[in-house]
């Protein structure tokens, strides 16, 4: 497959600036690969497809306040940091994005918040935008962490074209995140609501927490049109015998199994045995998957409406079949569906 074959014209208006007004009220579209049919429904008529036994695995992954904004040193010039992950504890390294980028060089400062207390150093170029900063706080690591906390924001995309706002902070997090490290959220996540997780519960239908940080390597674009070349950025992940013995169970018993969402569907395939089952697993992965693929562990997912070249696209044509996954989102454009974070959802059974 090449990446010109992901290419499909998609009108500005259906990328959602806001979330549905209810989590399990937005729209979803049903694919049934046997059928080849679409459906139209809500997202809380989920429940209608899984039975007692059946298995939802979710990210539980929590998405943190990522985008600070500080001042350069002399020039007073407005920085936009992005913090994508931790690299040493103790000395307050992270690996960053920061923009514009131009004006960042190695060894200068930046200064945050109104009282200026936490300071930044410039310690490396990792790519064009990406950077090394050292942090600089007078105080404990924990008090460090609040301080980052307060300062951040929610890390929307930056395809919506508005400020953050204060429901951002509760709508771009699934209800069960716990695991804090994500600079993006697991998406398809967010349509579940409290009261359709309880009625799913009620049901018999079981759930399997993974753990995939999301970090922006899920986002970035495909720049090879040869896609056996491209590299994803590395993910941590952590599978815990509890999940895998969840889901494997439902494996032997022929039941549904799940993936909620891209990120869940990449855990899981990060960690396969010979024999088609799920292992405990810590660590990380770089597991880009596009068609053909054969799936292991998952017999069906939810997931999100992506945009055109993306490797999250890409794992959903491998998953549901190229050219079914192509009328499927000509559908979706002509019926106008939401596309993206706080977009709409599908299922693909």
């Amino acid at each position: 497959m090449k990446l010109s074959h992901f290419h499909f014209d998609l009108p500005d208006e259906l990328l959602a600036e806001r979330p549905a007004e209810h989590r399990d009220e937005s729209r979803l579209m049903v694919l049934d690969r046997a059928k080849q049919t679409i459906e139209h429904k809500q997202f809380k008529d989920i429940i209608d497809y899984f039975d007692e036994g059946d298995v939802m695995i979710m990210n539980d992954t929590k998405v943190f306040p990522a985008r600070l904004f500080g001042n350069k040193e002399k020039t007073g010039a407005r920085i936009e940091v992005f913090l994508l992950r931790e690299l040493n504890q103790d000395q307050r390294l992270w690996d960053v994005l920061v923009d514009p980028a131009r004006k960042i060089r190695i060894g200068n400062k930046l200064y945050f918040g109104d009282d200026e207390t936490l300071v930044a150093e410039v310690i490396d170029n990792t790519t064009s935008r990406g950077r090394t900063l050292r942090f600089l706080y007078d105080g404990s690591y924990s008090d460090f962490r609040t301080k980052l906390t307060q300062l951040g924001e929610t890390p929307l995309p930056k395809y919506i074209n508005r400020e953050v706002e204060p429901e951002d902070e509760e709508r771009y997090q699934t209800i069960y995140a716990k695991n804090e490290g994500a600079v993006a959220a697991p998406t398809a996540g967010l349509h579940f609501s409290k009261h359709l997780l309880k009625r799913l519960e009620i049901k018999g239908i079981k759930t399997a927490e993974v753990t995939l940080h999301v970090g922006l390597g899920t986002f970035n674009p495909v720049e090879v049109e040869d896609l056996s070349k491209h590299k994803m950025d590395s993910e941590e992940i952590v599978i815990k015998q509890s999940a895998a013995d969840i889901v494997n169970n439902a494996i032997e018993n022929k039941k549904r199994v799940c993936a909620v969402g891209t990120t869940s569907m990449r855990t899981i395939e990060s960690s396969v045995s010979s024999n088609g089952r799920l292992n405990e697993f810590e660590g990380w992965t770089n597991k880009f998957i596009f068609p053909p693929y054969d799936f292991s562990i998952a017999n069906c997912m939810i997931t999100n409406f992506h945009t055109p070249k993306s490797t999250l696209l890409m794992m959903t044509s491998a998953f549901a079949g190229h050219d079914f996954m192509k009328k499927a989102y000509e559908e979706a454009v002509k019926e106008k569906y939401r596309f993206y974070s706080y977009g709409d959802a599908m299922l693909i059974i």
